[in-house]
Parts: C-alpha cells; sequence; structure tokens
C-alpha cells in the first residue's frame, strides 16, 4: 500500500519521446487473464480508410498483419514499406482484435511502438491501452509505475478508469478503491464497467450480499446503470434458476428507464425456456428478433438455442443458413445448432452437421461428441450412440460426467435399464465439478434421467437422481419436484411432508403439484 499511497500522492516527470520499451518494461509476465469487459468510456478514433468494420474485417488489414507477423516491428515495417500510414483507426482495430484472442503481450507491443514511433499524435486513448495491456502482461506494480510516468495532460478519466479495472482484473480491490478514492478527490467520473467488474467479483454466493452496496456506492457517485450492469444482474439471477429475481431486475431495469437489448431479451428468454415457461419465452424470442441489428453471431448462436426449445424446426433452419453464410463459424456454434435440431426432433439435420464437422474439422473437444450424442441418446438411438462413443475414445477425447449421463439416457430410451444402471455408475467415477454439475446439459440430461425412471416406477432410482439435482438451484424449478412426484405415483408409494421438502427447497407448488400429491394420498395405508 506504501508504493499505492505514493502514487497517489506523487507526480513524476513524464515519459520522455521516444523512450525504447525496455526503459520502462520488465521482461517479466504473468499468465493470460479473462478479457475485461470494454474499456471505460471508450471514444472511437476516426476511420482513415473505410468503415470500422471494413478495418476489423479486410483480410490485409494491419490487425491481421499484426496477428500473423513474426514481430510488431515487422508487420509495422512491412505496412509502411507498401507506402501505408499507420492511422489511429488501424491501432483502434488490432488491438481490440488482439484484445479478443487474449493475445495480450503482442497487443502491448503495438502499443509500445506506437508510443516510442509516435505514427499520429497520441492521444489519452492510446496512454490507456498501454497501461491496460501493460498490467495483464506484467502485473499492477509496473502499471503504477508508468501511470506516474505519462504525461500530466493525460492523467484524466480514461486512464484512471482503466487503472481501477487492471486492479480489479487482478483481483486487487483494496487497489481499485483507494484509486476510485482519487478519483472522486480529483471529481473525475467513475465509469460503469469498473462497477460492473465489481459485480462480477462480487456475484459468488459467498460475496453476492455486497451487490447491493456497491450499487448503492454506484448511485452515490451519481453513475447510471448501463444496460450491460442490469445484463450482469439478470445473468446471476438466471444462474440461480431464479424466475422471481429474474423478473425484479428486469422491473427494476424498466423502472430505470434503461433500454435492453439483444443481450437481454436473449438472458431472460434462455432463463424462461430452461424453466419451461415457454409462452414467456416466446415473447422474449419476438423481442430478440425485433431489436437484432445485422447479422451478429453472438445473437444468431443465443437464437438457435431457443429454437430448439421452442421447437421451431423452421426459424431453426433458417438461422442456421444465415449463421453459414457467415465468413466464419465458431467450433461452438456447431454443436449449438446440433444440440438444437436434436430437440426439435431432426437427427438427420444433426448428423448432417456432425458429418460435415466431422469431414472439415479435427474433433479434439469432449464437447463435440457429446453435442451428437446428445442428439442419439435423446431419442434412443444406442447404436449409433455407441459408435460415436467409440469413436471419441479413438480420437483421444476422454469421456466426461456429460457423456456418461447421456449414454445412461440411451439406454434407459432403449429400455436396456440395467445397461443404463451400470452406465450411470460409471460415470460416477468421472469428477463432476461444480462446474459441470451446474451446467445445462448436465441438469437437463439428469432431469430426463428422473423422468424416465419416473415412468417406469423405479423409485429409488429417481429419489437417486433427484438427489443429485437437489445439489443445484434447479430444483427451484417446480416441474422437476413435480417429475419426482411423478415417481411416487407410479410406484404407489405414499411419503408425508412431500409439499415440506418442495418449499424447503426452494420451489413453488403449482397445480401439478397439488394433483400429485393428492394422488399420491390415495396410497397411504
Amino acid at each position: 500500500m506504501l508504493l499505492l499511497r505514493a502514487l497517489l500522492r506523487r507526480r513524476r516527470a513524464p515519459l520522455a519521446a521516444p523512450i525504447p520499451a525496455a526503459g520502462f518494461f520488465t521482461s517479466s509476465g504473468c499468465d493470460a487473464l479473462t478479457p475485461p469487459p470494454p474499456p471505460p468510456l471508450p471514444r472511437a478514433p476516426p476511420a482513415a480508410e473505410g468503415t470500422h468494420d471494413e478495418l476489423g474485417q479486410q483480410e490485409d488489414s494491419l490487425a491481421r498483419r499484426v496477428e500473423r507477423a513474426a514481430s510488431v516491428c515487422a508487420a509495422m515495417r512491412g505496412w509502411m514499406a507498401e507506402g501505408r500510414a499507420v492511422h489511429r483507426g488501424h491501432v483502434f482495430h488490432a488491438v481490440n482484435r488482439l484484445r479478443r484472442h487474449r493475445l495480450h503481450r503482442t497487443a502491448l507491443q503495438v502499443m509500445e511502438w506506437i508510443i516510442r514511433e509516435r505514427p499520429y499524435k497520441l492521444s489519452e486513448l492510446d496512454y490507456s491501452y498501454l497501461l491496460e495491456f501493460t498490467a495483464k502482461v506484467h502485473g499492477i506494480s509496473e502499471a503504477e509505475s508508468l501511470f506516474l510516468r505519462v504525461p500530466q495532460e493525460y492523467q484524466k478519466e480514461l486512464l484512471y478508469n482503466n487503472l481501477v479495472m487492471a486492479a480489479l482484473d487482478l483481483g486487487l480491490i483494496k487497489h481499485s478503491y483507494a484509486y476510485m478514492r482519487k478519483m472522486r478527490e480529483l471529481s473525475l467520473p467513475i465509469s460503469q464497467y469498473v462497477y460492473n467488474r465489481m459485480i462480477i467479483l462480487h456475484s459468488s454466493p459467498g460475496r453476492r450480499k455486497s451487490i447491493s452496496k456497491i450499487l448503492s456506492q454506484m448511485k452515490a457517485d451519481r453513475v447510471t446503470p448501463h444496460t450491460s450492469t442490469y445484463n450482469i444482474l439478470l445473468k446471476i439471477q438466471a444462474n440461480e434458476h431464479n424466475i422471481d429475481g429474474v423478473a425484479r431486475v428486469f422491473n427494476d431495469m424498466k423502472r430505470a428507464n434503461i433500454e435492453p437489448n439483444e443481450i437481454t431479451y436473449g438472458i431472460l428468454a434462455i432463463a424462461h425456456a430452461v424453466a419451461r415457461l415457454y409462452t414467456v419465452c416466446q415473447t422474449y424470442v419476438e423481442a430478440i428478433e425485433n431489436s437484432m441489428t445485422g447479422t451478429n453471431w453472438s445473437t444468431l448462436e443465443i437464437l438457435l438455442i431457443l429454437y430448439g426449445y421452442l421447437g421451431k424446426e423452421k426459424e431453426l433452419k433458417r438461422t442456421w443458413e444465415i449463421m453459414q453464410g457467415l465468413p466464419h463459424i465458431r467450433s461452438k456454434s456447431f454443436i449449438l445448432a446440433i444440440e438444437a435440431f436434436g430437440k426439435v426432433g431432426s437427427v438427420d439435420q444433426a448428423e448432417k452437421i456432425w458429418v460435415n464437422i466431422n469431414s472439415t474439422k479435427k474433433l479434439s473437444l469432449t464437447e463435440q461428441f457429446n453435442s451428437i450424442l446428445s442428439v442419439y441418446c435423446r431419442h434412443g438411438v444406442v447404436d449409433k450412440a455407441t459408435a460415436v462413443f467409440k469413436e471419441m475414445r479413438a480420437s483421444g477425447c476422454e469421456p466426461n460426467a456429460i457423456t456418461y449421463r447421456h449414454l445412461t439416457l440411451g439406454c434407459l430410451k432403449s429400455g436396456l435399464v440395467k445397461e443404463a444402471l451400470n452406465t450411470m455408475d460409471m460415470g460416477k467415477k468421472e469428477v463432476v465439478t461444480k462446474k459441470v454439475r451446474s451446467s445445462t446439459p448436465w441438469l437437463e440430461t439428469t432431469h430426463m434421467l428422473l423422468e424416465n425412471f419416473a415412468e417406469i416406477g423405479d423409485l429409488e432410482n429417481a429419489k437417486r437422481v433427484y438427489g443429485e439435482l437437489s445439489e443445484s438451484k434447479y430444483c427451484r424449478n417446480s416441474f422437476v419436484f413435480n417429475t419426482l412426484l411423478k415417481a411416487y405415483v407410479k410406484a404407489k408409494v405414499y411419503e408425508p411432508d412431500l409439499l415440506r421438502t418442495m418449499i424447503l427447497r426452494g420451489a413453488r407448488p403449482d397445480a401439478e403439484t397439488y394433483s400429485l400429491v393428492r394422488l399420491i394420498e390415495q396410497f397411504k395405508i
């Protein structure tokens, strides 16, 4: 903290121009970090040649040259040797592209070159980028040292906000609070993105109570929440399977007159789809369709998922055709498309996509094999699922807990109960991390197992599977407990206090619950 206090009290001589990078950067580095939200208060520089989108997409853009070249200096020299100037717009897109690909060290080298060579008049944004990537590559101490040496005229709002973000990205919350106090002293506005990052850092169950204090401080600092702020709050509630919480945050958003965007509606739609509230989900899907701007691949991926849930095969095919027309399709998009076509019952179409990626791409991810396994097993096509499992092992991909869960479901769907139980026991040997246990594929496949055990009246295994589900917030959905009640009905077994147990699990009984409880009471001796 002594260094921090010195930073906030003292001023050193600014950076001389030009200064070799070695003059203030060390050779030590740190592991790659998760990319932060967009930088605080970004200022889009004017494009020198064409639009911003064109600058980022051109095959021969400076962004791509820097990414592919042996060194940044070589890329810059090659670019200028062709008689081209290095404009601010080129650097803006190069840095953003490198950030997306987590090439932080390369991005830092780009900014070092800009500061050293000064191909255009430097601005606060250039120094903010330099500060951001210095912190990512060399740590907060180097970032603090750099901050002190930035010319006084640039030590303003953007640079301070990036310093706070750098500290938050490294989990140094006390440092960030100290910087924010200094910003208040200097009457510098604090960016919404700073508060967004603080909310994310406090989103774990043990720290979630602090979010209300962060929002109160945000209000005290007269910082208007951004749409992304409410999207984060919505996502936290959606991950908890708390539909009431989702509705409460969305109502707060409307009262604050904050305009929802595609991401907002996507979070709302998926939250309601997972909770099987398909009528409400359809409303938000229509909102996504009406608010779409261009062909945003992330929004198209959300629509793939939602059309799968809603069983809209026609719309699903149309969306996938649009995605196939994009310059690049992510591996994740293929996985989502296969799973979605499986949900609408279009096994043939899912197989076509699988054959396509199997012939054109190297299959190296367990998730890729799990996607087609989910389709075959959902429909009880065990022979094809077995063939894919063998191919998976032969390719060197290790099955995980979700893999065995799919195979167990496939056996049950085919009436192979003994094989299903053996497969489920095999899956128990796999480590089920908290992330896997809270993932939608694991939860939904496990619930389908519960449904199948309920159908055959296997109460013992139904209770066993429900016990696994009860470790997650997924059991807040009333239909999950209702499925367990169906197992009691089929097995003709009475058990008292079922309603009380359901309420204690955080679920709300509905009309189906009470009907099933009345049926169970018939078996009371």
